[in-house]
């Protein structure tokens, strides 16, 4: 089977982590990609290493509108098309909702949402308009966070909770003749530089107010700075390994909780969620 023949894939956030794990796999499977980070040199070992009929790595940051337009520009004029895209940038804050500065919330919100909605966007218009025949594949990196927002992390989970919202809004857009299908992965934890302080987590300063050993952001914060958290996490190579077949899989659903931490904790939201659903009817038994 010639390059011609295998899929194409186009990945943001491909410096470190998942986004980088899910290059390397696709490129393990003969597949051609388009990797894509802020700063290409930190792929520059793996250029040398692969053809440029199967690797094409692109300077790309979400933020910035004529970044998104030009790269996928570049990746159609190499590859005539893009099947699927791992949409993977992204960063997070460690600290109470009370002790994170307005501008690490609105950076965040910046990268997570407003720059992973303009990807997709991006993502749905070329393959509708420009791949021949129509369709892709858009696999959204969201979080188990995304379902139950966790203490330490609130504007880390509110992004994911409104990259959500928008993405369910707008696979309910789609004309079923386009062929597009979109996928929300929701990552449990995995040892990535989202949960390094040196790469993509910034720390908040300790609130005053929140100090006490039995709160649980405190014990968060104390699981992630010692590195334990870190050490619990799953591999990303592993990760890697399930995200690549999800693009492959056109029967998959529109969730995916992927590791056994993601199933547990979504799983326990929904029962949670059912139980107030159904203690809610009394006062709603003649309200239309």
């Amino acid at each position: 089977m010639t390059y011609s023949d295998k899929k194409v894939w186009f990945v943001t956030g491909t410096s470190s982590g998942l986004g980088r794990a899910v290059v390397e796999h696709i490129l393990e499977k003969g597949d051609r990609v388009v990797a894509t980070l802020r700063k290409p040199g930190a792929l520059a070992d793996l250029v040398p290493k692969h053809s440029t009929d199967q690797l094409l790595v692109l300077k790309l940051d979400v933020v910035v509108p004529s970044d998104i337009t030009a790269a996928f520009a570049a990746a159609l004029a190499k590859f005539g098309r893009i099947d699927v895209v791992y949409n993977n940038a992204g960063f997070t804050s460690l600290g109470e909702v009370e002790g994170t500065q307005d501008s690490i919330a609105r950076k965040m919100f910046e990268v997570n949402f407003f720059g992973a909605t303009n990807v997709t966007r991006e993502a749905v218009r070329v393959f509708r308009d420009e791949n021949k025949p129509r369709g892709g594949r858009l696999l959204q990196a969201s979080s188990m966070a995304a379902i139950q927002a966790m203490a330490g992390v609130g504007y880390y989970s509110a992004t994911k909770f409104a990259l959500e919202g928008v993405t369910q809004a707008l696979a309910a857009e789609l004309h079923p003749s386009w062929g597009i299908k979109i996928t929300l992965i929701e990552l449990g934890g995995f040892r990535t530089s989202i949960i390094n302080e040196q790469e993509n987590l910034h720390v908040a300063a300790v609130h005053p107010a929140y100090t006490a050993a039995d709160l649980a952001s405190v014990g968060f914060r104390e699981l992630t700075t010692s590195g334990k958290l870190a050490e619990s996490c799953s591999d990303p190579n592993k990760a890697a390994r399930e995200i690549y077949k999800l693009g492959l899989d056109d029967n998959v659903g529109f969730r995916v909780p992927l590791g056994l931490d993601a199933i547990a904790v979504v799983g326990a939201q929904l029962d949670e969620t059912r139980r107030d659903v159904e203690a809610a009817g009394k006062w709603s038994v003649d309200l239309k």
